[in-house]
């Protein structure tokens, strides 16, 4: 018999006191409802509320459930980071604290990780997807800034910005050093994975608008580091010879119980 494969979700919180607790709830039923081992790892990122209170209560009566706080400089590419440097788990899922993702995705998200591929991306804007009360000028942006990563990678999948990814342990560290402090890692990440040659599957998903409190993202103040961070991961790309890639010898995919079985794990 080969063990279940660990789930680890990663949520990067500031100031969330009115959306964590929920978020963590939702999160709990979904993948209680289908027996998948996990591990809730908050990272606080500087919250000036009880955001870590609110955590850690829920951690007290749920054990798969922790919080830490972001020892260094805020940000939230940085506490992302952060947590992606202190998760246990053999995969891992980056969700929002607002509950603008859905739980029921991360499940969905779990079986691919699980079975299908080494990582797991949403897109709102495919068959299957969308988005509730998504703002218009944010819309706007969302889609040109795509269109520019796909057209410049070459690429289909079309919502490259979103953070809502998953990954299996192994492509985290492939995909090191990430270097992104801010909002961009979320670009960051998914390109090096696939610039590197790791494996990846194309969902479509839900986002919700958050009902309470609201969002550090800032685009004119996002606009050229985002810029930057899809040059950077180009120019390797581009400029490398592949030095970066996954070694030959680790290429292809194999389901988790396999990998087990092996003993990679």
């Amino acid at each position: 018999m080969t063990r279940p494969m660990l789930l680890s979700v990663v949520i990067p919180a500031r100031n969330e006191e009115a959306n964590i607790g929920a978020t963590l709830d939702a999160l709990v039923a979904a993948l209680n409802a289908d027996n998948i081992p996990f591990e809730l790892l908050v990272i606080d990122d500087g919250s000036t509320d009880d955001t870590f209170a609110v955590v850690e209560a829920r951690g007290a009566n749920t054990p798969g459930i922790r919080v830490e706080r972001n020892p260094g400089r805020n940000g939230f590419g940085r506490a992302i980071r952060y947590g992606l440097e202190n998760f246990t788990g053999d995969a891992v899922v980056i969700v929002m604290a607002d509950a603008s993702d859905d739980p029921a995705d991360v499940v969905r998200y779990y079986y691919v990780l699980r079975d299908e591929a080494e990582c797991a991306f949403g897109s709102r804007f495919i068959k299957g997807g969308g988005t509730v009360d998504y703002p218009r000028f944010k819309y706007v942006i969302n889609r040109l800034a795509n269109l520019f990563i796909r057209i410049l990678f070459r690429m289909s999948f079309n919502d490259a910005t979103n953070a809502f990814k998953g990954y299996r342990a192994g492509v985290v560290r492939g995909c090191a050093p990430i270097i992104s402090p801010h909002f961009n890692l979320t670009v960051e990440l998914p390109l090096k994975a696939i610039v590197r040659g790791y494996s990846y599957r194309v969902l479509p998903i839900t986002w919700r608008n958050r009902t309470s409190g609201t969002s550090s993202l800032h685009l004119e103040e996002q606009g050229s580091r985002y810029l930057f961070i899809v040059l950077h991961v180009w120019l390797e790309q581009l400029l490398t010879k592949g030095d970066y890639r996954r070694p030959v010898e680790d290429e292809g995919f194999k389901p988790w119980d396999s990998e087990a079985s092996d003993g990679a794990h």
